[in-house]
């Protein structure tokens, strides 16, 4: 027989984090740093809505779900609109009906949109499948580059143009893999919100809890899950910089940024690259550059694995409402209107990420 809990994460026991750490060890598809106990803990760090399920049978605990609990029992992923992957966190073999599981907590709708493809639970209420692009450097970063040079041959020529115009353009450079000057995330934090809100995107710097969160990860101390500032500087000036949040061996390529006066030299690409070239070294085996059709992660990556966006609604004044925007969306985009009947989707979309930001 099924029994959910729901708790706060300060509440999970030795016995469970030991139990969450052996599920995650046991599947390779939960490698992220999205999965580990260390992001939960910042991120109940900082927004006091951050709730887990612990699922039991019988006595025994068969895995856990982490999320936020919005207004009249609406869930959403843990991170929020800022986590690329999500899902269960189980023991091997295991599988839920994910509306069993909610209706046991007393959910009433699970909007979800990167959950993990291969999770069934997931997958059955998928409306869209997507894809998460993966840097393999399992075999090491000459093999990377020699496997996806026969590919993509074009993209990594320009790769090498980019470096070579690096090195003898400027009168120096240098990379800091780890680089711990407080002012360089506040720099690219700065730059990240300019970019957001010149390419009329939702500001995610602009709350509160976003900050705080980066900051968490970047201390340290957490349980494999950490922040990651990475930066190029071009004479003396800082060219790119990259935020991102590591496991023991997945490094999330998160909030990447370069300034515009650098761009002939490639910045963004260039530090891309020397942070898989020093980090493959140090044990990480796969960059996740998570989902979007932008050229550099279809040249650059190794694979994808699958990514599923939909939701669950359960009987209710709640799961109804859902359920209506659902079909209200479908209808729209079956209509032969063009961009038009993209519409309402998008602005459905926009709503629900600007809800999930709010803090309950």
């Amino acid at each position: 027989m099924m029994q959910v809990e729901t708790c706060r994460a300060q509440s999970l026991g030795q016995t469970e984090r030991d139990l969450w750490r052996s599920f995650q060890a046991a599947d390779a598809s939960l490698a992220s740093p999205y999965f580990s106990l260390g992001f939960l803990d910042a991120m109940a760090a900082v927004r006091r809505d951050t709730r887990v399920l612990v699922i039991r049978e019988g006595s025994e605990i068969k895995g856990f779900l982490p999320f936020h609990k919005g207004a009249l029992g609406h869930a959403r992923p843990l991170g929020g609109p800022l986590s690329d992957h999500h899902g269960f966190i189980a023991a091997p073999g295991a599988r839920f009906d994910l509306e069993a599981v909610l209706k046991a907590a007393g959910l009433k709708v699970f909007d979800f949109f990167g959950a993990i493809g291969t999770q069934a639970a997931f997958r059955d209420h998928a409306q869209l499948v997507d894809g998460s692009w993966v840097i393999d450097l399992s075999a090491g970063y000459d093999a990377w580059v020699e496997t996806r040079s026969a590919v993509e041959p074009k993209a990594f020529r320009n790769l090498r143009a980019r470096r070579r115009k690096l090195e003898e353009e400027t009168a120096s450079f240098k990379f800091r893999i780890q680089d711990e000057r407080p002012e360089v995330l506040e720099k690219a934090m700065e730059w990240k919100s300019r970019q957001y809100r010149r390419t009329s995107h939702f500001d995610v710097f602009s709350v509160d809890w976003t900050r705080k969160l980066i900051d968490t990860l970047v201390k340290g101390g957490l349980d494999n899950a950490s922040g990651l500032v990475s930066s190029l500087e071009v004479n003396g000036e800082l060219a790119a910089a990259h935020v991102g949040m590591r496991s023991g061996t997945v490094l999330h390529y998160w909030f990447p940024v370069y300034d515009p006066e650098f761009s002939k030299l490639g910045p963004g690409l260039n530090l891309l690259t020397e942070i898989a070239r020093t980090l493959s070294g140090e044990g990480l085996r796969e960059i996740h550059l998570g989902p979007g059709e932008y050229d550099f992660k279809r040249e650059l990556a190794s694979w994808q694995f699958p990514l599923a966006s939909g939701y669950v609604a359960a009987p209710s004044l709640l799961g109804a409402a859902r359920q209506l925007a659902g079909q209200i969306e479908d209808a729209a985009e079956r209509l032969p209107l063009g961009p038009i009947s993209t519409l309402p989707g998008r602005a459905f979309r926009r709503i629900d990420r600007l809800t999930a930001f709010r803090v309950a």
